[in-house]
């Protein structure tokens, strides 16, 4: 008896074979850390909820950008000045956290040269009048803080980090108007500014502290004379470079030194860059470009960026300053650094015109949205500011309060690791020096992602969920693939090993 069948055997015959093409999908093997407004801190996930809208995620190692410098915090005499304050097992506990196996593994690193508004007072290695060959050139004001804070993270970090200083200003009497805040450096004291950073070089090597990097000057467009600062135009800037800081250090035999300019905000970049590398003279001492957050509480520039890109593709690119500014501390509060409370100097000073960049935001998300949004256009670099401050969001001689990722209390020698320090470890501890950024594709952009090829072959995936909904996440590499979850409220690193 013949058996009927409403499909010809050729069509039978063509499934068959096209099911036998159809290449294979295998598991994707996958470790997930996630830190989340539920609670999670950097844990370690190994169950995942079956709902909510499904993303998917291609990663193309093929595609590479960017090789990563590294991430981090900085040392400031405000930090390093409350570890000394705390007991030996806590000073451990947080040099552990930020630059231990255990913990968020720093490898970039930042600190001013002379004070800062994070200081406990006015200071210069420089403070004698007239003392242009600087014979009276001087640490000392490092010895009982900062240096120790270094050699202490030293002690911990297995791979090292790498350190960009700073100098907010001049000694007064370098400047034109002979103060601390605004002015500018005297023509007559180029040589001896120059002078200043190799001695600056020389005497941190003594105490066994490289100096991988400076930035020419914080912030030269000015704080509004609040505190320590001095003014350059770029083009005095790139002068003072080509003709003056470059050749000394050269001379001196510091030509390794990686010299930063600008060191402001994203929204003036191009106007710098476009002076910075405007020839091969211009831009034979720059190695690179720093940028700070303070334009906006969500914007990221990303045109800026990539301006800046592509007008030096070979050059650094690195974010050196970012914090939670113009806010006392929320202490052992971890919802008020999920919600969207915040405020910044703009919400209260800047120009009717910028008011729009300076809404209110979700402390957790502008942290890991900015990085996110900086990876993915060409920024190999990220740096908080300060690691360490007071439940006031001190020290600070000018009481410019801010919040940094920990917090403690002195009196009470106890420490608080705010949901911003997990935040951070997202990338700093899995996604290394050297790795290179590769090409990603999204299904869905209420979702962010990012991600990275460590030097070991390795895969970091970030990722940040700012909805209030579960999602669930396909993410595919070649023929493999895997599906796991991403909470509402999340950050999230997947590790995709090779």
């Amino acid at each position: 008896m013949k058996m009927k069948t409403k499909y010809p055997l050729i069509f039978l015959l063509s499934l068959l074979m096209l099911g036998a093409c159809e290449p294979e999908v295998e598991p994707l093997a996958a470790k997930v850390y996630e830190t989340s407004a539920s609670g999670n801190q950097l844990t370690e996930l190994t169950t995942f909820k079956q709902e909510g809208k499904t993303v998917e995620i291609k990663l193309f190692p093929s595609q590479r950008f960017q090789t990563i410098t590294g991430f981090g915090g900085s040392f400031t005499e405000a930090s390093a000045y409350l570890l000394n304050q705390l007991s030996e097992e806590n000073r451990d506990k947080i040099l552990e956290a930020y630059f231990g196996e255990s913990g968020a593994r720093y490898s970039l690193t930042r600190t001013h040269m002379n004070s800062c508004d994070f200081s406990l007072g006015q200071y210069s290695y420089a403070p004698v009048e007239g003392d242009t060959e600087l014979e009276n050139f001087s640490i000392e004001e490092d010895k009982d803080d900062i240096i120790p804070m270094i050699k202490g993270a030293m002690a911990k970090s297995k791979d090292s980090f790498k350190i960009i200083s700073s100098p907010w200003t001049a000694p007064p009497w370098m400047k034109d108007n002979n103060d601390w805040r605004g002015g500018k450096l005297l023509p007559e004291h180029y040589d001896t500014w120059a002078l200043f950073f190799s001695k600056y070089v020389d005497a941190y090597k003594v105490e066994g502290i490289d100096i991988w990097g400076f930035t020419v000057e914080n912030e030269p467009l000015g704080n509004d004379n609040n505190w320590e600062s001095m003014h350059f135009t770029p083009s005095e800037m790139t002068s003072f470079v080509q003709n003056h800081l470059g050749p000394k250090l050269e001379a001196d035999g510091k030509g390794d030194v990686k010299i930063l300019g600008y060191d402001q905000n994203r929204e003036h970049l191009s106007e710098w860059v476009d002076e910075m590398y405007k020839d091969e003279g211009t831009s034979k001492y720059y190695a690179g470009t720093a940028i700070h957050w303070y334009a906006s509480t969500f914007e990221v520039f990303p045109e800026e960026l990539q301006y800046a890109h592509q007008k030096a593709p070979n050059k650094y690119l690195i974010q050196t300053e970012a914090c939670v500014d113009a806010e006392v501390p929320k202490w052992q509060n971890d919802a008020w650094y999920w919600s969207k409370e915040a405020t910044d100097w703009g919400w209260d000073w800047a120009p009717e015109e910028d008011k729009k960049y300076h809404p209110k935001y979700v402390p957790v998300y502008r942290y890991a949205r900015d990085i996110i949004g900086c990876l993915n256009n060409w920024v190999d670099g990220w740096v908080d500011w300060n690691m360490v401050l007071d439940r006031q969001g001190g020290p600070n001689w000018f009481k410019n309060w801010c919040v940094a990722p920990v917090i403690v209390d002195p009196e009470a020698d106890e420490v608080y690791f705010t949901p911003l320090y997990y935040t951070l470890s997202h990338f700093s501890k899995f996604i290394r020096p050297g790795a290179k950024k590769i090409g990603l594709t999204l299904s869905d952009e209420s979702l962010l992602a990012t991600a990275a090829q460590n030097p070991d072959g390795s895969l970091a995936v970030v990722l940040l969920n700012q909805g209030d909904d579960t999602k669930q996440v396909k993410l595919a590499l070649d023929k493999k693939e895997t599906t796991i979850s991403i909470d509402a409220k999340a950050i999230q690193t997947i590790i995709v090993d090779p």
